[in-house]
Protein backbone atom coordinates (compact mmCIF):
# COMPACT_ATOMS: atom_id res chain seq x y z
CA UNK A 1 0.00 0.00 0.00
CA UNK A 2 1.13 3.53 -0.73
CA UNK A 3 0.18 6.70 1.13
CA UNK A 4 0.10 10.05 -0.61
CA UNK A 5 -1.31 13.50 0.08
CA UNK A 6 -4.88 13.94 -1.12
CA UNK A 7 -5.57 16.29 -4.00
CA UNK A 8 -8.59 18.51 -4.57
CA UNK A 9 -9.83 15.99 -7.15
CA UNK A 10 -10.10 13.44 -4.29
CA UNK A 11 -12.85 15.42 -2.54
CA UNK A 12 -15.75 13.36 -3.99
CA UNK A 13 -14.03 10.13 -2.85
CA UNK A 14 -13.45 11.56 0.63
CA UNK A 15 -17.12 12.51 0.91
CA UNK A 16 -18.07 9.02 -0.28
CA UNK A 17 -15.89 7.46 2.44
CA UNK A 18 -17.89 9.36 5.07
CA UNK A 19 -21.27 8.55 3.50
CA UNK A 20 -20.50 4.85 3.07
CA UNK A 21 -19.17 4.58 6.62
CA UNK A 22 -22.18 6.43 8.01
CA UNK A 23 -24.53 3.98 6.28
CA UNK A 24 -22.57 0.99 7.58
CA UNK A 25 -22.50 2.38 11.14
CA UNK A 26 -26.18 3.32 10.98
CA UNK A 27 -27.04 -0.30 10.17
CA UNK A 28 -25.38 -1.15 13.50
CA UNK A 29 -27.39 1.47 15.39
CA UNK A 30 -24.51 3.96 15.64
CA UNK A 31 -25.25 7.55 14.60
CA UNK A 32 -21.61 8.42 13.90
CA UNK A 33 -21.15 10.71 10.88
CA UNK A 34 -24.90 10.75 10.24
CA UNK A 35 -24.72 14.46 9.42
CA UNK A 36 -22.80 15.35 6.25
CA UNK A 37 -19.41 16.90 6.90
CA UNK A 38 -18.80 20.31 5.30
CA UNK A 39 -16.94 19.77 2.03
CA UNK A 40 -15.22 23.14 2.38
CA UNK A 41 -13.63 22.00 5.65
CA UNK A 42 -12.23 18.88 3.99
CA UNK A 43 -11.04 20.95 1.03
CA UNK A 44 -9.19 23.31 3.39
CA UNK A 45 -7.48 20.30 5.01
CA UNK A 46 -6.51 18.96 1.57
CA UNK A 47 -5.02 22.34 0.65
CA UNK A 48 -3.10 22.39 3.93
CA UNK A 49 -1.54 19.00 3.07
CA UNK A 50 -3.17 17.25 6.02
CA UNK A 51 -5.32 14.64 4.22
CA UNK A 52 -3.83 11.39 2.96
CA UNK A 53 -5.06 8.65 0.66
CA UNK A 54 -3.96 5.03 1.03
CA UNK A 55 -4.04 2.91 -2.13
CA UNK A 56 -2.82 -0.47 -3.30
CA UNK A 57 -1.26 1.29 -6.30
CA UNK A 58 -1.42 4.76 -7.85
CA UNK A 59 -4.10 3.72 -10.35
CA UNK A 60 -6.41 1.99 -7.82
CA UNK A 61 -9.27 3.50 -5.86
CA UNK A 62 -8.39 4.58 -2.33
CA UNK A 63 -8.59 1.85 0.29
CA UNK A 64 -8.50 4.31 3.19
CA UNK A 65 -7.98 7.91 4.20
CA UNK A 66 -6.72 9.78 7.24
CA UNK A 67 -6.19 13.38 8.25
CA UNK A 68 -3.10 14.13 10.35
CA UNK A 69 -2.71 17.63 11.70
CA UNK A 70 -1.91 19.80 14.71
CA UNK A 71 -5.56 20.74 15.33
CA UNK A 72 -6.10 20.32 19.06
CA UNK A 73 -9.75 21.11 19.83
CA UNK A 74 -9.72 23.31 22.92
CA UNK A 75 -13.05 21.80 23.98
CA UNK A 76 -11.28 18.42 24.28
CA UNK A 77 -7.69 19.10 25.27
CA UNK A 78 -6.52 21.23 28.20
CA UNK A 79 -4.20 24.20 27.70
CA UNK A 80 -1.27 22.24 29.15
CA UNK A 81 -2.01 19.29 26.83
CA UNK A 82 -2.25 21.61 23.82
CA UNK A 83 1.15 23.03 24.75
CA UNK A 84 2.75 19.59 24.34
CA UNK A 85 4.00 18.68 20.86
CA UNK A 86 1.42 16.35 19.32
CA UNK A 87 -0.20 15.31 16.07
CA UNK A 88 -3.90 14.53 15.82
CA UNK A 89 -5.58 11.79 13.81
CA UNK A 90 -8.94 12.72 12.29
CA UNK A 91 -11.38 11.09 9.89
CA UNK A 92 -9.55 7.75 9.69
CA UNK A 93 -11.70 5.67 7.36
CA UNK A 94 -11.06 2.27 5.82
CA UNK A 95 -13.21 1.11 2.91
CA UNK A 96 -15.29 -1.93 3.89
CA UNK A 97 -13.49 -3.98 1.22
CA UNK A 98 -10.31 -3.59 3.28
CA UNK A 99 -11.88 -3.88 6.74
CA UNK A 100 -10.34 -6.48 9.02
CA UNK A 101 -7.01 -6.53 7.18
CA UNK A 102 -5.06 -4.52 9.77
CA UNK A 103 -4.89 -1.50 7.48
CA UNK A 104 -6.26 0.85 10.14
CA UNK A 105 -3.54 -0.23 12.58
CA UNK A 106 -0.88 0.32 9.91
CA UNK A 107 -2.24 3.80 9.22
CA UNK A 108 -2.13 4.63 12.94
CA UNK A 109 1.47 3.38 13.06
CA UNK A 110 2.30 5.57 10.04
CA UNK A 111 0.69 8.55 11.79
CA UNK A 112 2.71 7.86 14.94
CA UNK A 113 5.85 7.60 12.85
CA UNK A 114 5.05 10.91 11.12
CA UNK A 115 4.37 12.52 14.49
CA UNK A 116 7.72 11.29 15.84
CA UNK A 117 9.52 12.56 12.71
CA UNK A 118 7.96 15.98 13.36
CA UNK A 119 9.23 15.97 16.96
CA UNK A 120 5.86 15.34 18.56
CA UNK A 121 5.60 13.57 21.88
CA UNK A 122 2.04 12.31 21.34
CA UNK A 123 -0.27 10.89 18.72
CA UNK A 124 -3.78 11.88 19.75
CA UNK A 125 -7.32 11.38 18.54
CA UNK A 126 -10.91 11.92 19.44
CA UNK A 127 -13.60 9.36 18.75
CA UNK A 128 -17.36 9.38 18.57
CA UNK A 129 -18.58 9.48 22.18
CA UNK A 130 -21.28 6.83 21.73
CA UNK A 131 -19.21 4.24 19.82
CA UNK A 132 -17.72 1.87 22.42
CA UNK A 133 -16.51 -0.59 19.76
CA UNK A 134 -14.36 2.19 18.29
CA UNK A 135 -13.02 3.06 21.76
CA UNK A 136 -12.05 -0.59 22.29
CA UNK A 137 -10.34 -0.67 18.88
CA UNK A 138 -8.21 2.36 19.73
CA UNK A 139 -7.32 0.88 23.12
CA UNK A 140 -6.13 -2.28 21.33
CA UNK A 141 -3.93 0.00 19.20
CA UNK A 142 -2.18 1.28 22.33
CA UNK A 143 -4.16 4.47 22.93
CA UNK A 144 -4.91 5.45 26.50
CA UNK A 145 -8.28 7.08 27.17
CA UNK A 146 -7.74 10.51 28.74
CA UNK A 147 -11.33 11.71 29.21
CA UNK A 148 -14.73 11.99 27.63
CA UNK A 149 -16.05 15.50 27.20
CA UNK A 150 -19.28 16.20 29.09
CA UNK A 151 -20.15 18.95 26.56
CA UNK A 152 -23.40 17.86 24.83
CA UNK A 153 -22.37 19.77 21.68
CA UNK A 154 -19.24 17.62 21.28
CA UNK A 155 -20.20 14.37 19.57
CA UNK A 156 -16.64 13.16 19.16
CA UNK A 157 -15.59 13.72 22.75
CA UNK A 158 -13.80 10.50 23.70
CA UNK A 159 -10.10 11.50 23.65
CA UNK A 160 -7.05 9.28 23.79
CA UNK A 161 -3.33 9.37 23.11
CA UNK A 162 -0.28 7.18 22.76
CA UNK A 163 3.38 8.11 22.48
CA UNK A 164 4.54 9.13 19.01
CA UNK A 165 7.18 6.65 17.91
CA UNK A 166 9.05 5.39 14.89
CA UNK A 167 7.35 2.42 13.29
CA UNK A 168 7.85 -0.03 10.46
CA UNK A 169 4.24 0.30 9.30
CA UNK A 170 4.82 -1.11 5.83
CA UNK A 171 3.11 1.76 4.01
CA UNK A 172 5.16 3.11 1.12
CA UNK A 173 5.70 6.85 1.21
CA UNK A 174 6.71 7.60 -2.41
CA UNK A 175 9.04 10.49 -1.59
CA UNK A 176 11.06 8.42 0.92
CA UNK A 177 13.49 5.57 0.44
CA UNK A 178 12.10 3.68 3.49
CA UNK A 179 8.57 3.24 4.78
Amino acid sequence: MIITPAEEADLPRLLKFRKDTSVWLGAQGIDQWSKPFPADHILASIRAGEVFMIKESPMRDAAATVTLDEDADERLWTASERAQPARYVHKLTVDREHAGTGLGARILDWAGDEAARAGAKWLRLDAWTTNPRLHAYYRRQGFVHIRTSPDPDVVSGWVAQRPARASSHGLVVPDRMTS
